[in-house]
């Protein structure tokens, strides 16, 4: 199950939309972007520890052409502002037809992340709010923890092998192996 109960991990990534950021379906704007609640404090958390963070996200608005690579990029380049420049972005622009190895729940993702920051996917996680992003983890071999929200199902939550309250939850989750205790 990746780095569960042992030493931190590697490298670690988080889904955009409903995970790091409010989710605006199709967002091309990037004054639309709101933080989740301690967003940047977690992600400071693990940059403060020298772990790699990168964002890993369907964006199926490309393919369908509602947005623009443009447009997707100036909306990460606003997270990047609001948060902090995160190590890695990767982004599938595919629709779900066109059953890509890189769209979530594939891991493609999370295998092209590991390689790109030299990892092995058992030494990385990956954060998200819902079934997509866990069965990316398991897929790839790397940690996944879920982080409910309204539009989380009910079966996607129990089938989690681990879920978190919050994103703050799921960086303690992450750092506890390091010091055998949850950080403050």
């Amino acid at each position: 199950m990746g780095t569960s109960g042992t030493a931190p991990p590697r490298a670690v990534f988080f889904d955009r939309d409903g995970t790091l950021i409010h989710d605006v379906p199709y967002n091309a704007d990037p004054a639309r972007v709101r933080p989740m609640p301690h967003a940047r404090e977690q992600l400071q958390r693990l940059r403060s520890r020298g772990i790699p963070i990168g964002v890993l996200s369907n964006q199926s608005g490309i393919g369908r052409g509602i947005l623009t690579a443009a447009e997707v990029g100036a909306v990460n380049g606003r997270i990047d502002q609001l948060l902090g420049p995160l190590d890695l972005w990767i982004i599938c622009p595919h629709v779900p037809a066109d059953r890509c190895p890189c769209r979530k729940p594939a891991p493609g993702m999370v295998l092209k992340a590991c390689s790109t920051l030299g990892v092995s996917p058992s030494e990385a996680a990956l954060i998200g709010d819902i079934g997509s992003d866990m069965e990316a983890a398991r897929l790839s071999g790397a940690r996944g923890i879920l982080v409910p929200t309204p539009v989380t199902r009910a079966a996607e939550v129990e089938a989690a092998l681990e879920v978190a309250a919050d994103l703050g939850a799921a960086v303690d989750l992450l750092l506890k192996a390091a010091a055998g205790r949850t950080e403050p």
